[in-house]
C-alpha cells in the first residue's frame, strides 16, 4: 500500500503543479518527472514503489479498455476513412524510425570525436 500511496501522491502533486503553476504539461506527466527526479536523488526508493508498479504493469490493459471499445463507437467512420489511417500510421512509423536512426547516429558520432 505505501508504493501505491507513493504513485498517487506524486500524481496528485503532479495535478497540484499544473494547476497552480500552469505548466502546459500534463499532470500525469509532471507527477512522473518528480518521480523520477525523487529516484535519482535517493528521496524514494525503488523497492518502496516497485510491487505496486509491477501490479500496475500486469493489468496495463485494463486501463485500454475504455480506448478501445470507444474506437468500436467509430467502426464505421474507421471503415471510410481506412487507407487515410493505414497510411498516416505508416508514414508516422517511418518517420520516428528514420529520425531515430540519424539522430543515434548523429549522437553516435559526436561521442567518438571526444
Amino acid at each position: 500500500m505505501l508504493g501505491l500511496a507513493i504513485l498517487l501522491g506524486y500524481e496528485f502533486i503532479g495535478y497540484i503543479a499544473r494547476h497552480f503553476l500552469g505548466i502546459p504539461l500534463p499532470a500525469n506527466v509532471i507527477g512522473l518527472i518528480l518521480l523520477a527526479i525523487s529516484l535519482f536523488c535517493g528521496w524514494v526508493k525503488l523497492e518502496w514503489i516497485e510491487k505496486s508498479a509491477d501490479f500496475l504493469l500486469k493489468h496495463f490493459m485494463i486501463f485500454f479498455a475504455p480506448t478501445i471499445v470507444g474506437t468500436i463507437a467509430f467502426f464505421a467512420r474507421i471503415g471510410d476513412e481506412w487507407v487515410a489511417i493505414s497510411l498516416s500510421m505508416v508514414g508516422s512509423a517511418i518517420a520516428v524510425l528514420l529520425l531515430t536512426g540519424w539522430s543515434t547516429s548523429w549522437f553516435a558520432g559526436k561521442e567518438e570525436t571526444k
